[in-house]
């Protein structure tokens, strides 16, 4: 039997491409999708494709209309909290791939996922490099305490940092030892160029930069007593590495039940 997929986002970068990918699999199938400024079109017709029988809603609760497993969000930080929320209450499972959830967000979802008995899956990146990335730098992160995370994205993306920063970040905070740095409280100058904590271990500075010309590019540096480490990730132009991460995680999700951060975890 298919899973049932809700996409909200359904013509965004991502959405668009997921609707594709969906539409095309043979163990997945698009039952709603939801995109405010296409409402009443086909979902197929909106993304280059076919009529494919999904008419767009501009609502993720005419969405959730119809019946389905697992509801997928690529939308904006502003929304996806509620979504999440609005879903699970629902009786779906949840696949979130928009970024801007803080800490304290993926608390009250986690609460919300376990009280419905549903499961979400949240990723800063479904890219299998990108998870890499945050792989490979937390376990550098054991070995050097000094580190600090730069974050790439074009000059109109709203949020800050991006999620793939973000979980790199609380990521790395959780394992790391305290580095060797003036503490922030302690520099001479304004606080803020040094950049925001982030993470619940010991905290890792984090730089956000927003340029043209960039997509999303993340790094994090490590420096030691006359050496560096840089472990860097870049995306391209297209969104085709995180489709085959996100249906991934949709067909897992529906086994799980509370939020499992990170796409590693279900790649082992």
């Amino acid at each position: 039997m298919s899973v049932r997929i809700v996409i909200a986002g359904a013509t965004g970068w991502t959405g668009g491409a997921l609707v594709r990918a969906i539409v095309g699999s043979t163990d997945l199938a698009l039952v709603a999708a939801v995109a405010r400024s296409a409402a009443g079109a086909d979902a197929g017709v909106a993304n280059g494709m076919a009529t494919v029988g999904v008419k767009l809603t501009a609502t993720l609760a005419e969405a959730l209309a119809t019946p389905s497993d697992v509801v997928i969000d690529y939308t904006h930080p502003s929304v996806v909290k509620g979504h999440t929320l609005t879903a699970l209450a629902a009786g779906r499972h949840v696949v979130v791939g928009t970024s801007g959830l803080t800490a304290e967000d993926y608390r009250d979802i986690d609460a919300a996922a376990r009280r419905a008995g549903k499961g979400v899956v949240a990723a800063g990146n479904f890219s299998i490099t990108a998870t890499l990335l945050t792989r490979f730098a937390e376990e550098a992160a054991r070995y050097v305490a000094d580190v600090e995370v730069i974050d790439y994205a074009s000059a109109s993306k709203p949020d800050v940092p991006s999620g793939t920063a973000r979980e790199l970040a609380e990521r790395v905070s959780a394992v790391r030892a305290a580095g060797s740095g003036i503490p922030v409280a302690d520099i001479i100058g304004p606080k803020d160029a040094r950049g925001a904590a982030i993470g619940e271990g010991v905290a890792v500075q984090l730089h956000s930069l927003r340029l043209p010309s960039y997509v999303i590019a993340c790094e994090a540096i490590f420096g030691a007593p006359d050496e560096r480490l840089t472990i860097r990730h870049d995306a391209g132009s297209s969104a085709a590495p995180y489709v085959a991460g996100t249906l991934l995680a949709a067909r897992k999700v529906v086994g799980m039940v509370g939020l499992t951060r990170g796409l590693d975890t279900l790649i082992g």
